[in-house]
């Protein structure tokens, strides 16, 4: 028995993008989709480029080498995104999912970073065998919240992972064993975020072919509003030699990748395609240095002398070395000064003497030295905002621009100001309920009832004290512990 796969891939741009971010391939023995992040001209870059270079691993592989092909692939893909970055700053930040499967025989190697996902479809039962690598699953994992909870959760969409060049990327990787009949369905999250799982199982399950599975997918999210691109792939394991329909042969490409034929797609005018430019340079002439040189040559410009060379010849070439030298120092300078440049372009939210505060630069130090700095002081206590905000600033978030990360402290700032107004409202609350039983004990002792005390004649002579109006407050979710929300939250 022999394997294959018969598959059909869609991508939609959805109702509410001006441009398709996602990337997708699927050939006969590899699966992909990738889901660019940062924006015009940048997630869709570095979407296609993790899709073109993992297109060189659709070839007869061992399964021994399945695994280590694909983590060789996203270093590759991780380096080339580093070296378009440093090369144009402008486009940092930008960034990428990714979730691919290699297959060779019946085994199938399945990689995965960020929070596309894949899912299997056997004997009726529809299985996610991705885990999203996002600060709301971890909240999960943890037990903090409910999966309802993370549906609708206003942080749902910020990835721990990605495939974005500033770090060693650790994608997850696992081997699987194929069986005829499995259904596999790769997709981005402008799905998977929008149509419910139980759809997904029930299209999944009664849509036959793989292109109309893919069709009436793409059309649940339009219909589910659309709010993100859309990227899907459905791909049957089917025995090549009994299947009724012969496997799928022609490798398609979607999205962000389709633009550029499996390479990535550049424009000129755009910060992306000039930093694309300058890491596709051609080869330079030579260039050559005339000189008053009496010393005989060869037709190749070699010196046509027994022995060593001139004294004269080798003072004429030290002009030449320290000019190269200098060349050199100063494109070291330069980069470094580049370096420099795009770190303090970059800005995230961390923790300053137990505050949030905004820092400028990234969270990482080179020799000992800090690459990072406070830009803005807040007087907001890290302990006492909700424990996702708490998360969020403790993983040292890159927010990309000052526009970004202020805005998000001020979301921050909100939250925290939420608990503490909710904390003094009950705190009000309790104490006017702690005079109201003070008062009804009083009133309890002097006339052995708590109800109103009537004379002979049913004058009411005595009554109880009126009991407080209004509910409890409550408080919010993922508030902490009243004593830690001290300080104001007032100053910037």
């Amino acid at each position: 028995m022999t394997l294959a796969l018969r598959y059909a891939v869609r991508s939609d741009v959805g109702l509410l993008r001006e441009g398709n971010e996602d990337s997708a391939y699927a050939g006969p023995r590899l699966l992909a989709v990738a889901d660019g992040m940062g924006g015009h001209a940048a997630g869709e870059v570095a979407s296609a480029v993790a899709i073109s270079v993992l297109t060189d691993l659709d070839e007869d592989l061992p399964a021994s080498e399945l695994l280590n092909a694909l983590a060789e692939a996203v270093t590759r893909a991780n380096h080339i995104l580093h070296d378009m970055v440093t090369a144009d700053p402008s486009i940092g930040g930008m960034g990428t999912t990714l979730t691919a499967m290699l297959w060779s025989g019946t085994r199938v190697a399945l990689c995965h970073i960020g929070d596309s996902r894949a899912y299997l479809l056997s004997g009726g039962e529809l299985t996610q065998i991705t885990h999203d690598h996002t600060l709301v699953q971890s909240l999960v994992d943890d037990g903090r919240i409910s999966p309802d909870e993370a549906a609708t959760h206003p942080q749902r969409s910020l990835l721990l992972r990605a495939l974005d060049g500033s770090n060693d990327v650790e994608p997850d990787l696992s081997l699987r064993e194929a069986q005829v009949g499995d259904r596999y369905l790769l997709c981005s999250d402008g799905l998977s975020g929008v149509v419910s799982e139980p759809t997904l199982h029930r299209t999944l399950a009664t849509v036959a072919e793989p292109d109309d599975a893919v069709r009436q997918l793409v059309n649940l999210a339009i219909d589910g509003g659309g709010p993100d691109n859309i990227t899907c792939i459905v791909a049957d394991v089917v025995d090549s030699a009994t299947a009724v329909r012969p496997p799928s042969q022609v490798s398609v490409l979607a999205g962000a990748a389709l633009n550029g034929a499996g390479h990535p797609p550049m424009r000129a005018d755009s910060a992306a395609g000039r930093s694309h430019v300058l890491t596709q340079t051609a080869p330079q002439a030579a260039i050559v240095i005339a000189h008053d040189d009496p010393v005989p040559r060869t037709a190749s410009g070699a010196v046509a002398l027994d022995g060593a060379e001139p004294d004269a010849h080798v003072r004429r070439r030290l002009p030449i070395v320290k000019s190269l030298l200098a060349l050199l120092l100063i494109v070291i300078i330069g980069a470094g000064y580049a370096g420099w440049r795009y770190t303090q372009a970059q800005y995230y939210l961390g923790e300053d003497a137990g505050h949030v505060a905004i820092f400028r630069g990234i969270n990482q130090n080179l020799a000992g030295l800090k690459l990072s700095s406070v830009y803005q002081q807040t007087q907001i206590p890290l302990a006492a905002v909700p424990f996702t905000d708490q998360e969020l600033i403790r993983s040292s978030f890159s927010a990309g621009s000052l526009g970004h990360a202020q805005s998000i402290l001020g979301r921050i700032r909100g939250d925290y100001q939420a608990c503490t107004n909710a904390y003094a409202a009950l705190a009000a609350w309790q104490a006017k309920m702690q005079a109201y039983t003070t008062k009804l004990n009083a009133y309890e002792k002097k006339h052995h009832t708590t109800a109103a005390v009537k004379s002979k004649t049913g004058k009411v002579i005595a009554t109880p004290p009126a009991k407080p109006a209004g509910a409890r407050p409550t408080i919010p979710a993922g508030c902490p512990a009243p004593s830690a929300a001290s300080g104001t939250g007032a100053a910037p």
